[in-house]
């Protein structure tokens, strides 16, 4: 048995090595389990390597939670610009992409190396290759694993959700939370595909194209790229829309985000003998064009064509109904939805009302960010608001 630690931290992600870093430079003694091999391994693979390390814009309305308030104490107490100025503090290069995403000139392990160091400041002991066997709550918090039992007061749990599973992944967050008899928002892949089935099967035939698209899903809309695969959509656009879509639910796609539902009318009466399908193609890519033109069946020249069903055809266009017939799942998903309920945790400090010592951060929480280093943000800001109160 070993004691003298104050706190553990389970998992050794964005969030687990943010909590540790801040609670070990305020005099805690820290110790970090990690199941995998290696300290920041999702780190390492955002951004395509250059990891989007927040959005300049992060707010709470970027954020999908039961409770959309949650969020905000630890989003206003560390924010976006106090992360970019621990990068600049070494020196790290960044550049600004759209909407406010920021990543790395060079290369993702600078934010991990970064955060290494920000730990090794504070003396937090970080141990890779730990599996879990039990958690047990007596005097404190006793944590064994294969390689033995470590003592501490307060246990934050930090450990995510169960995206990307060949990450190494998992749901062990929520076992725990069940555990410890915290309440769960059920949990669902997020930023993630959508599969076609059906008549839609037809997109599938031009997997790789994409296209500039306004996408709405249960009120939220998302103006980026739309791309579609093999099967069925994905793309900025759709990663985003998929939070907010729920099975059997609609979404709808604005092909013409730059023109009025009045646009083809304008074209038959600028250009009458012009066909549906080169006025398509002049907006879209061929092969996207013809099949929007064989499911708008309309043939012939614009002046032979009623101005009624031209209109509709531009409506239809600008509020184009898919029927996703599910997502691609936890395995494609680049973060979860759901998870620990935040009615069970304290917006300030991330600790569990109830049970005493006890914390939880990052995706492990029912906290989830847009796509563009929203998520990032929120462990940044989550690691610190347990961090600061261990």
């Amino acid at each position: 048995m070993e004691h003298g630690f104050d706190a553990i931290v389970l998992g050794a992600g964005a969030a687990g090595l943010m909590c540790a870093a801040r609670a070990g430079q305020r005099g805690r003694r820290v110790l970090v389990l990690e199941r995998a091999s290696a300290p920041g391994k999702k780190i390492l693979i955002s951004g395509g390597g250059r990891c989007n390390f927040t959005n300049i814009g992060a707010g709470p309305a970027n954020y999908l939670s039961a409770n959309p308030h949650f969020a905000k104490s630890a989003l206003a107490r560390y924010t976006a610009q106090d992360f970019l100025e621990l990068v600049e503090s070494y020196g790290i290069a960044w550049h600004e992409k759209t909407l406010g995403q920021l990543f790395c000139d060079g290369s993702a392990k600078q934010i991990v190396a970064l955060l290494l160091e920000e730990c090794a400041k504070g003396g937090v002991e970080i141990r890779c290759g730990e599996e879990i066997v039990r958690v047990e709550q007596g005097d404190g918090f006793t944590v064994t694993t294969q390689t033995g039992s470590y003592r501490a007061p307060a246990l934050v749990i930090a450990t995510g959700g169960p995206s990307i599973p060949k990450m190494g992944a998992t749901g062990f967050a929520y076992d725990l939370a069940r555990q410890f008899g915290l309440k769960l928002v059920e949990p669902r892949p997020a930023l993630v595909p959508l599969t076609l089935g059906g008549e839609e099967v037809l997109f599938r035939d031009i997997s790789g194209v994409s296209a500039p698209v306004v996408v709405s899903a249960n009120k939220a809309s998302f103006a980026e790229a739309a791309l579609f695969t093999h099967r069925g959509l994905s793309g900025p656009a759709i990663l985003q829309a998929s939070s907010y879509w729920r099975s059997g639910e609609p979404l709808f796609v604005d092909f013409l985000p730059q023109r009025g539902a009045g646009w083809l009318l304008d074209a038959k009466r600028a250009n009458p003998r012009a066909g549906l399908r080169a006025q398509l193609r002049d907006a879209f890519p061929a092969r996207l064009a013809d099949i929007l033109t064989d499911k708008l069946a309309l043939e012939g020249e614009l002046g032979n064509l009623p101005d009624k069903a031209l209109r509709a055809a531009g409506e239809r266009l600008k509020r184009w109904e898919f029927r996703p017939n599910g997502t691609e799942g936890f395995a494609k998903a680049e973060v979860t939805v759901g998870g620990i309920s935040t009615a069970e945790l304290s917006s300030k400090t991330m600790a569990a009302k109830r049970i005493p010592g006890l914390y939880a951060i990052g995706e492990a929480v029912d906290v989830t960010g847009w796509l563009g280093g929203y998520n990032f943000q929120w462990a940044w800001a989550s690691g610190v608001a347990a961090g600061d109160a261990l």
